[in-house]
């Protein structure tokens, strides 16, 4: 029994999507890390369940990340309340499938990273900048996949505004209005509690948003980032088997290779449009096909 459910486990993270592998991890450390808190508690040990949680999260003392340089990875994963965590795969899960159809799957992972670096950094300079942060900057400590979250989110809305996200009890709502009520939601909660996370996400949501403009413009930063994430961002990619083809084609031309990319980028801005005008499901089958097909690329 124990091997069938470890062997279910292990086909999940070998063939399941980037996306499920990110929700994955994140409710794997959750269930871990609470259980061990747990485990600490009945031992009446509960100092040491706060140690964990400082030596895993990240803090805004310079000095203190210096010298734990992994919680700038591990804090994006850490979640000790249960409805923290369900608001985040919630909306990890409706915006990396947007992300994944139409950015594509092998970006997801940088973004993610990188929402929640560029998150932890926003956060430890405003707790080093602002005076009013002065008391509580050399111990406090952020935890959360937030600043992740709202890149990916972000990433998508600044791609496709105008794509109609339908909303229970709202109706359609366009990703950008989506985005805006979340960063605004952020903006003026900063001093109603939790300044550290609500700054963070701030940071994720400003990487999201610089991403997808460089995406727009023909440039993609995360080819460059991906090189140094190296065998991290393969932890959730599935690696292909070796296969070896043999073909009589000719390579096409400059010329006929740029031409065929023109016309193939025109066909994907005619998609497009048609997805912001009239929603995903007015696509035909061969839309549908080639979207797959140019968001793999």
């Amino acid at each position: 029994m124990q091997q069938s459910i470890f062997q279910e486990i292990k086909n999940f993270f070998v063939r399941g999507s980037v996306l499920a592998r990110l929700i994955g991890v994140n409710v794997a450390v959750f269930v871990l890390i609470n259980l061990i808190r747990v485990f600490f508690f009945l031992w009446n040990m509960d100092g040491a369940g706060d140690a964990l949680t400082h030596w895993l999260g990240i803090s805004s003392n310079v000095h203190v990340v210096l010298h734990r340089p992994w919680t700038l990875i591990t804090y994006m994963f850490l979640h000790l309340d249960f409805f923290h965590i369900l608001f985040n795969m919630v909306v990890l899960y409706v915006g990396g499938r947007l992300f994944s159809d139409f950015i594509g799957p092998d970006r997801l992972t940088a973004t993610y990273l990188i929402g929640g670096v560029t998150g932890a950094l926003f956060y430890i300079a405003s707790f080093n900048i602002f005076p009013v942060f002065q008391e509580v900057a050399a111990f406090s400590v952020a935890i959360g996949a937030s600043a992740s979250v709202l890149a990916i989110f972000v990433a998508i809305a600044v791609y496709m505004p105008n794509y109609q996200l339908p909303l229970l009890l709202l109706g359609r709502i366009r990703l950008k209005y989506i985005a805006i009520f979340f960063v605004v939601l952020d903006v003026i909660s900063i001093d109603q509690g939790n300044p550290g996370g609500h700054l963070a996400h701030l940071g994720g949501a400003a990487w999201g948003a610089l991403y997808a403009s460089l995406l727009k413009a023909g440039k993609d930063p995360a080819l460059v980032i991906g090189f140094y994430l190296g065998k991290m961002g393969g932890l959730f990619r599935k690696k292909p088997r070796m296969r070896v083809e043999y073909t009589t084609k000719r390579p096409v031309s400059d010329d006929e290779y740029n031409r065929q990319r023109a016309e193939n980028r025109q066909k994907m801005d005619k998609i497009l449009d048609k997805i912001s005008q009239s929603g995903y499901d007015s696509l035909t089958r061969e839309e549908k096909e080639l979207l797959f097909k140019m968001g793999d690329k």
